[in-house]
C-alpha cells in the first residue's frame, strides 16, 4: 500500500524519529512510503527532509501560509494523488485538522497517531478542542503510549496504544564522536537527547548534575539539542557554576555516535508518552535513567533496564547518576539488558506489523463508508 505520512516540524526530534523509523520499516515489507512536511512561512522546520532523503524516502513540501491557509488542503490532496496514496497518515494536530480537510470525501484512509498530548497553555487547549473533532472523524487513531490513549478515550476519541519502536541496526558500531568535545580532566560523559522545552525539565536536570559534580569533578554533562529554553538553560549552568562541565551541542545529525559517547542518558520529563530517545540510548547499549512518567515504565523496569526516579526531584536523579557512576558493574548489566528489552519488545518491525494491520483496518472501514459519501 502507498502511505503518505504529514508532520507539521518543529524540528527533528522524537514524533519525526518515529515517523521515518516507521515508513522505512514499512518499506522494507514492501510497500511506499512518502514524508509530507508543511512549509510554513512563519517558521520552516524542513530538518526532517534531510534524513528522509538519505532513506531513500520521497519528501514533499506543503506550503502553509498563515494561521489558516485555505489552499494547504488542496496542495495535501495533490500531493496524494500524485502518489496514488491509499493510506494518509497524520503526526500531531496541525497534520490532523488540515489532513483531515484534505481526505474527508473518502479518497484515502485516515490514520493518525498522537505522539503526546497539548499541555495546559490556553493556545494549545485550543487546538485539542480542535483536534479532537476531527480525530472523531478519522478511521484510525494510534496513541504513543497508555495515558495518552486513555485521555483521547475520555475526549471522545478511540485511540489504540501502539508503542513506538526503534531500528537498533545504526546503533550498533557507532564511533563516540562526542568525547572528544570532553574537558581534559573529565573522564565520563552523561547525557539528554531531546528538544530544550519545559516539559523536559532541564532545571531539575542542572541542579542534579551540580551535585553529580560537586562529587565527582571528572564527569561532564552535554545537552543535545534545540529549543526555546537553551538560553535559559545555558545561563542556569552558569549560575551554578558549572558551565565549563556542561555542554550545550544544539540539534545534531549523527545521533548513533551521540548515544555512543555517553556513559549513561538521563531523560528528567515531567510529561512523556513513549520517548524514542530512551529507545535510542537503550539500543545503543547505554544504560539510563528516567522519570516514572507516562509510558515511560514500560520500558525502564527499575533496577532490570534502567533507575526510574520521581519528577521534579534533583537529589533523587542526582543519586541515580552517581550511583552508575559508583557501580560500572551495575551499569553494563543495565546496559545489557536494556538492550535486549528494547529488541524483544520495542522494535521497528514490531510497530511496523501493528501499524499496517492498523492500515488494513482503516482501509476496511473507508471501503464500507465510500459508498454512503
Amino acid at each position: 500500500m502507498n502511505v503518505l505520512h504529514l508532520i507539521s516540524s518543529e524540528g527533528h526530534y522524537g514524533a519525526e524519529n518515529m515517523m521515518l523509523t516507521l515508513a522505512e520499516a514499512t518499506v522494507r515489507r514492501g510497500h511506499h512510503g512518502v514524508i509530507a512536511l508543511f512549509l510554513d512561512d512563519r517558521g520552516p522546520h524542513l530538518e526532517t527532509a534531510e534524513p528522509a532523503r538519505r532513506a531513500d524516502l520521497p519528501v514533499e513540501l506543503v506550503p502553509c501560509r498563515g494561521r489558516w491557509d485555505r489552499s494547504t488542503p488542496r496542495r495535501i490532496r495533490e500531493v496524494l494523488d500524485r502518489h496514488a496514496a491509499h493510506v494518509l497518515h497524520t503526526h500531531g494536530y496541525k497534520a490532523d485538522v488540515y489532513g483531515y480537510c484534505a481526505a474527508r470525501d473518502g479518497r484515502v484512509a485516515l490514520v493518525a497517531t498522537c505522539h503526546n498530548w497539548p499541555d495546559r497553555r490556553l493556545r494549545m487547549r485550543a487546538y485539542a478542542a480542535l483536534d479532537r473533532l476531527v480525530l472523531r472523524r478519522f478511521d484510525r487513531v494510534a496513541a504513543a503510549s497508555e495515558p495518552v490513549a486513555d485521555i483521547l478515550r475520555r475526549c471522545g476519541v478511540r485511540a489504540a496504544p501502539l508503542p513506538n519502536g526503534v531500528d537498533p541496526r545504526p546503533f550498533r558500531e557507532a564511533a563516540p564522536t562526542l568525547r572528544r568535545s570532553l574537558p581534559p580532566d573529565c573522564d565520563r560523559l552523561g547525557g539528554f537527547v531531546g528538544r530544550l522545552v519545559p516539559a523536559k525539565s532541564g532545571e531539575t536536570l542542572l541542579q542534579a548534575v551540580q551535585e553529580v559534580i560537586r562529587c565527582r569533578p571528572a564527569t561532564a554533562f552535554a545537552f543535545v539539542g534545540d529549543g526555546p529554553c537553551r538560553p535559559v538553560w545555558e545561563a542556569r549552568a552558569a549560575a551554578l557554576g558549572i558551565s565549563r562541565q556542561v555542554l550545550f551541542t544544539g540539534a545534531r545529525e549523527d545521533t548513533p555516535a551521540v548515544y555512543a559517547s555517553f556513559d549513561f542518558v538521563v531523560l528528567p520529563s515531567e510529561t512523556e508518552a513513549l520517548p524514542m530517545c530512551l529507545l535510542e540510548a537503550m539500543a545503543s547499549n547505554r544504560p539510563v535513567i528516567a522519570t516514572r512518567v507516562g509510558s515511560v515504565p514500560r520500558v525502564v523496569i527499575p533496577g532490570v533496564t534502567g533507575l526510574l526516579v520521581e519528577p521534579r526531584n534533583p537529589g533523587a536523579l542526582a543519586q541515580a547518576m552517581l550511583r552508575l557512576l559508583r557501580d560500572p558493574e551495575l551499569a553494563q548489566r543495565l546496559a545489557r539488558q536494556g538492550r535486549v528489552h528494547v529488541a524483544r519488545n520495542f522494535s521497528a518491525d514490531r510497530m511496523a506489523e501493528a501499524y499496517l494491520r492498523l492500515y488494513a483496518e482503516a482501509l476496511s472501514l473507508r471501503r464500507l463508508r465510500r459508498p454512503a459519501a
